[in-house]
């Protein structure tokens, strides 16, 4: 059995798919791992580290593609890639299907097994597998950390010689993984924090960590699996207005709202952001797909009636080192079902875990909502 790890080349992408802490483990398990020169340079994980935990370094990108029994990115493969990949191997990545029809069908056409690690189902078993939970983790983290860089006040109340200076107020859009991580975040810097959330189930979790809860509180706004589904034009108008009303009389908004396969929901207007005290600061994770705020612009900074909004590309590539360790183990742990004690590859579509993130196999596209 032979694990490969290419170096990725999508712009903005900075982390790799295995990190040498894991390659060590795999090896030691008897299964040989080889990297490509370089795919952990951007991540500060040198060649020499991978050659310590025992992996073997390819400098020649064909052949380590067409060697692989397993070929493990972060990124999605480009159409180079797939001419390299071997007829009949696996390919493990975040290859967002619902989004790319396209290439799901050319992965089915060359009888490629292909797993999109975003789509691990959201079950406890499958929790050291979460990919987009421990790399949601990494951006609402960085998130405060570039709102405090762009905001021009303090987070923290301080009590100074030239008087009090008045805590920041940070408003958070979403409580899921990343908004969790922004709200602790923020409490951390010493901001006073609000969070919205259409999902009841999140409001515990909100307040244990210091936050005041809004939301609408709609029982239907969350899936079977515990992701966030889209809403009624009726409910979105209802969260709208409630927004609006924290938007205001906020300093910082961050906004996370996403729904698997669709367009981000738009929840910050142009109207409401004229309506920002100048100085305020928006920092929409959602930019990559369309943006919760009306005016964001995807890997840019706009400046808008003084107020600062930002939309980030692929935030979890910014801390490289860490986002490609927990991406890794996430990696690791998916890899146990894969691989069985004789080292082969163990294709059990009875495991729900297994049979929820397989994209193609033996020709085939098994996710019917792709198809």
């Amino acid at each position: 059995m032979k694990i490969a790890v290419p170096k990725e080349t999508t712009p903005y992408e900075r982390r790799v798919a295995l990190v040498p802490e894991t390659v060590a483990r795999l090896v030691k398990g008897g299964i040989a791992v080889q990297v490509e020169a370089g795919a952990g340079g951007n991540s500060s994980y040198p060649d020499g580290e991978y050659q310590a935990a025992g992996a073997t370094i390819i400098p020649d990108r064909k052949t380590l593609f067409s060697t692989a029994d397993i070929l493990i990115k972060i990124q999605k493969p480009s159409p180079e890639e797939i001419g390299l990949l071997r007829e009949g191997s696996v390919l493990i990545g975040i290859l967002q299907p619902l989004v790319n029809p396209d290439l799901v069908q050319q992965l089915a056409q060359k009888k490629i097994t292909a797993f999109a690690m975003d789509m691990i189902p959201r079950i406890t078993r499958a929790q050291p597998m979460d990919v987009l939970s421990s790399q949601s983790t990494v951006a609402g983290y960085k998130a405060v950390l570039l709102a405090a860089q762009y905001l021009p006040k303090f987070f923290p109340m301080l009590s100074t010689a030239a008087g009090t200076i008045t805590p920041a107020k940070v408003f958070i859009i979403g409580a899921g993984v990343a908004g969790l991580q922004a709200i602790a975040t923020a409490r951390r810097l010493g901001a006073v924090v609000q969070a919205f959330d259409v999902r009841p189930a999140v409001k515990q979790e909100v307040e244990s960590l210091g936050a005041k809860f809004v939301g609408l509180a709609l029982e239907e706004a969350a899936d079977k699996s515990g992701y966030a589904k889209e809403l009624s034009e009726e409910h979105k108008q209802k969260e709208r207005e409630l927004i609006a009303k924290y938007v205001r009389e906020s300093d910082v908004v961050i906004t996370t709202a996403l729904v698997p396969g669709k367009r981000a929901p738009l929840l910050i207007t142009k109207e409401m952001v004229s309506a920002m005290k100048p100085g305020s600061v928006i920092i929409d994770l959602a930019a990559e797909q369309g943006g919760n705020c009306e005016l964001t612009q995807p890997g840019k900074e706009s400046f808008v009636n003084g107020v600062t909004i930002v939309g980030p590309i692929n935030l979890p590539s910014s801390m490289s080192y860490h986002a490609s360790q927990m991406y890794s183990r996430n990696i690791a742990s998916f890899l146990s079902l894969l691989i069985n004690k004789e080292k082969q590859l163990n294709l059990d579509f009875n495991d729900e875990i297994i049979k929820g993130c397989c994209v193609t196999h033996d020709g085939k596209v098994l996710m019917k909502e792709v198809l």
